[in-house]
């Protein structure tokens, strides 16, 4: 091995200790690059990209939009970290102190080099019995799968500029150490870093390219449970470090998680034209036929926890062709779901939560002030098993079917000639498919709180919650109106109503603040 220099600490009694350092790549860490504010053609330049250097993360363009730049600088960063990593875990050692300062640029071969290895460890101990191999198993899987979760923190680094912040980065740290679902890490995001920041909304665009497959990576890389997390060669795998020359073919759970990524994103541009609701409606569909948790019991873990109403595909009633004789601006809409503890069976308890601000008098207020006020209406729910029909085009209705009877041939034809077709597992629509069913247990409790000076309007009152009824979903107002569950995984929930209307959720975060 060869040795680039020592570094020596004398002492009085002419004893003295040194270092030898075996390979000098500069005096600036990747921090330091980033914190430039010119960071991102200085590390172009530094790392001489050209055609063939982007070639090796499967792109084959240079410049560009600066979201495209950044995107394709971070994979080269981040496939030079992985390979770094990987080298060291498939010798048998785990860096433990991976961060952006202990990573440089070499100005020899302009690669990313993973260096101060002076807290490595092996992953066997010496002291370890040979007759205890499970012991030493389960201390190299913790090992890489903490060096992982460094790697994790370094990429959020990387594309969330704003978490260069460390009073920021100790809020993303302490979302993560509560037990929140990393993969509702988007959601919470959006609450706490500022739109109008100095890095701008690059990182978010980053990240949700190509049907949010930075999201995935990310939640992956910081993965609550250690067995979960993503190792390095799959992580080369990703679609997320792949550019468009390389052909990648997407697990399901990433199908899926495109599927929902494309969904949310299209309910926050706030345009429900016949467009936009119609591909709404199309992926709710792929989604509910990809549902990976068909089962009651697979339910019973999954279901509990607040989750945020992003879209309804029922009418939609706004405040914009009509003067009700109180005109409210609904906020948010919360379902939070919790179990029953009070019972035997597994039961679990709904509180929808809506929050509204009333606007008074007839001009429409510039800044939208108003009382502020909320209605919370609770019930009773256990779970059984279910089927949603999909009824043929030419079936009239006939009985009551569970949810929506769907047409058949009407979602075929959308999905045949859709990108997402390949994604079905089937290659005829099959006439039902498995949900499970909300019964309800207990009538319904509804509460109004308004604000002064409206506290004490009686007649006020019931104007207001008649126009909070009119414009939110009827089965947000009347729980009983829930009918079953087509789709769960760890962010994203969909129910069905009475009516057939779909109701689309996201996970929220327990400390999120109110929008």
């Amino acid at each position: 091995m060869q040795v680039h220099g020592y570094l020596s600490s004398s002492k009085e009694n002419g004893h003295g200790s040194f270092t030898l350092v075996h390979g000098y790549h500069g005096s600036f860490s990747l921090r330091h690059w980033l914190q430039q504010s010119d960071w991102l053609p200085t590390l172009e330049a530094t790392l001489a990209l050209d055609e063939e250097s982007v070639k090796r993360v499967g792109d084959d363009t240079i410049g560009g939009p600066a979201v495209s730049r950044q995107s394709r600088l971070i994979r080269i960063l981040m496939r030079d970290l992985l390979i770094g990593v990987n080298y060291l875990h498939s010798h048998g050692l785990a860096h433990t102190e991976l961060r952006l300062e202990n990573l440089h640029v070499s100005p020899v071969d302009r690669h990313i080099k993973v260096g101060i290895l002076g807290n490595a460890a092996d992953f066997y101990e010496e002291s370890l019995n040979v007759g205890n191999a499970d012991s030493g198993m389960d201390r190299r899987e913790m090992m890489i799968a903490f060096d992982m979760r460094c790697v994790g923190f370094i990429m959020a680094k990387m594309v969330l500029r704003e978490l260069m912040d460390p009073s920021i980065f100790t809020k993303f740290k302490s979302f993560l150490t509560k037990g929140n679902d990393p993969s509702c890490l988007r959601e919470y995001l959006l609450q706490i870093l500022s739109r109008n920041s100095p890095s701008g909304s690059c990182g978010f665009q980053i990240l949700d390219r190509n049907w949010g497959a930075g999201w995935n990576l990310l939640s992956l890389l910081l993965a609550t449970k250690p067995s979960e997390r993503i190792r390095c060669l799959d992580a080369l795998r990703h679609p997320f470090l792949c550019g468009p020359r390389w052909r990648v073919v997407p697990s399901m759970d990433i199908i899926r998680w495109g599927l929902g990524s494309t969904a949310v994103r299209i309910t926050e541009e706030y345009i429900y034209g016949n467009t936009q609701r119609s591909r709404l409606a199309h992926f709710i569909g792929l989604m509910e036929m990809l549902n990976p948790h068909s089962k009651p019991k697979n339910w019973l873990e999954l279901l509990p926890g607040k989750w945020r109403l992003l879209y309804c595909t029922g009418r939609h009633i706004g405040l914009t062709l009509r003067s009700p004789p109180a005109r409210a601006l609904i906020g948010n809409v919360h379902l939070t779901i919790s179990r029953a503890t009070d019972s035997t069976t597994p039961t679990f308890r709904f509180t929808s939560d809506i929050s509204f601000t009333v606007m008074v008098g007839p001009q429409w207020p510039h800044n939208k002030d108003g009382t502020l006020g909320k209605l919370q209406v609770n019930s009773l729910f256990h779970l059984s098993a279910g089927r949603q029909i999909y009824i043929k085009e030419e079936t009239t209705s006939g009985k009551f079917s569970l949810g929506q009877s769907i047409d058949r041939d009407a979602l075929l034809r959308k999905i045949s000639t859709g990108k997402w077709g390949k994604a079905i597992p089937y290659k005829e629509l099959p006439s039902s498919l498995p949900v499970v069913k909300f019964v309800s247990d207990d009538d319904i409790e509804v509460t109004l709180n308004l604000d002064e000076p409206l506290s004490r309007d009686v007649k006020m009152a019931g104007n207001i919650v008649q126009e909070v009824r009119m414009q939110v979903p009827p089965e947000m107002f009347d729980l009983s109106k829930l009918v079953c569950g087509t789709y769960v995984d760890s962010r994203l929930l969909v129910l069905r109503g009475v009516s057939g209307s779909a109701l689309f959720f996201t996970r929220s975060c327990s400390d999120e603040g109110s929008r």
